[in-house]
């Protein structure tokens, strides 16, 4: 009797996925029998090696999967060259080797493994100096990507990074992404358009826009991503991203859940802005922000609000580094609780808008250099601060004249509250504590 690990050392032996060894073998040859469900992309003529174009022979898999009712599309270890674009199909998988989701440095004088030796890679070729054009990859409904890096071997890092459409469009219902590397791409995922969406698992090193969320009805869920610069810390292309790129952007969401996402050297982390449909409204658990020149920059959100919780923020480079901005077109809630604030920005707060804007139970660390900006700088609006400790000396809370409505309590302060109200609106300031 054959034992199952015998059959998975054949299976991995013939290029198939551990998880999908369930094809049918060929008597006598070894191979994989074409299987209605599951197909390898060796079949259809995808070379992997970086230098034969394979969009066809993928599309060529993809569509015949697709059009017997749906299934897996599987493509092993190897660099898979594109100079074109994919469709994959409603109910199609598209999955690599990968069974956690990558990370490369990408240069091989750190020693690292290049895209392609270690797992299944997509070089992409398509699209170069179009922002605007099609995006590489395009999921429908109940499609997915899954198990795989995707790298761009043409873009540069000795200047400003040369544009690309976005690597993976998100449309129909249920569009899924798990375990995916996007290493360097200009932009990473349009997820607008479409309900349900799902996005687990991802890093990598967008440049210009890390995922983009709008149009959607019906709640999307983002989960464990983290943008990092692995493929380039130290350059040109670098200096440009921390100047303009941003990782997550929010226009209109219906309960957009995102869980456990970080970003680091992005000029804006989190940014929620309205579009023609409106904007975000949403619950953001464990999110993290690092060296942000705006950790997060609300523009405009929903009046349902956006609650941001056990959330950790830095700001340190650039023009004016600050942790949150609400911009004065502002008109929805921002909840921020039990979140920590450190790094030498300039201030932890601006607030501007008609909205409400409230902290509960956070922590604040190493605000004005110049120990004469306060923590928060409120300009208008209602204003919640309760529960919060100010771990500096300096200035704590500015409240303007076009503060309306503002509650201050049960804060602790670093030396005496130093509180300046100019509000001419009804300001509530009581039972705070400060140190000697």
């Amino acid at each position: 009797m054959t034992s199952r690990r015998e059959l998975l050392s054949r299976g991995a032996a013939a290029g198939l996925s551990p998880f999908l060894q369930k094809a049918p073998r060929e008597a006598g040859t070894g191979r994989s029998a074409p299987s209605v469900d599951w197909r390898n992309v060796r079949e259809f003529g995808a070379a992997g090696d970086a230098r034969t174009d394979d969009t066809a022979a993928f599309q060529r898999a993809l569509d015949e999967v697709g059009r017997n009712g749906g299934g897996t599309v599987y493509a092993p270890t190897g660099r898979y060259l594109f100079k074109g674009s994919l469709n994959v199909p409603g109910g199609v998988t598209l999955e690599g080797s990968f069974r956690c989701v990558p990370s490369h440095a990408g240069l091989r004088d750190k020693g690292q493994a290049m895209p392609g030796e270690d797992g299944t890679a997509f070089y992409v070729a398509a699209g170069r100096g179009s922002e605007d054009g099609t995006p590489f990859l395009t999921l429908n409904t109940n499609s997915s990507l899954c198990g795989v890096t995707i790298y761009y071997p043409e873009q540069i890092t000795d200047g400003e990074p040369v544009a690309y459409p976005w690597t993976i469009a998100m449309r129909g219902k249920n569009p899924a992404i798990f375990d995916v590397e996007l290493l360097n791409p200009y932009q990473g995922i349009d997820a607008s358009k479409n309900e349900r969406h799902n996005i687990r698992n991802i890093t990598g090193q967008p440049l210009r826009r890390g995922i983009w969320v709008d149009a959607i009805y019906d709640i999307g869920r983002i989960e464990n991503v983290h943008f990092n610069p692995w493929w380039s810390s130290h350059s040109k292309v670098y200096t440009w991203q921390m100047t303009h790129g941003e990782a997550f952007i929010f226009g209109r969401a219906d309960w957009e859940y995102v869980l456990n996402c970080f970003c680091f050297g992005y000029h804006v982390g989190y940014r929620f802005v309205e579009t023609d449909t409106g904007g975000c409204n949403g619950n953001y658990l464990g999110i993290g922000a690092d060296d942000c020149n705006r950790a997060v920059l609300v523009d405009q959100c929903a009046r349902y609000g956006l609650l941001i919780a056990n959330a950790e923020f830095t700001s340190f480079h650039g023009d004016d580094p600050t942790m949150i901005e609400v911009r004065a077109t502002n008109k929805g809630v921002v909840r921020v609780s039990n979140s920590a604030f450190w790094g030498p920005c300039n201030q932890i707060a601006k607030i501007e808008g008609t909205g409400t804007v409230g902290f509960s139970e956070c922590t604040f660390v190493q605000w004005s250099k110049e120990g004469k900006r306060a923590a928060v700088q409120a300009a208008s609006g209602s204003v919640l601060i309760q529960g919060c400790e100010f771990l500096e000396n300096k200035p704590h809370l500015l409240l303007g004249e076009g503060v309306s409505r503002a509650v201050v309590t049960g804060n602790l302060f670093r030396g005496p509250a130093q509180i300046e109200n100019r509000s001419r609106g009804d300001v509530q300031i009581g039972l705070n504590a400060a140190s000697a």
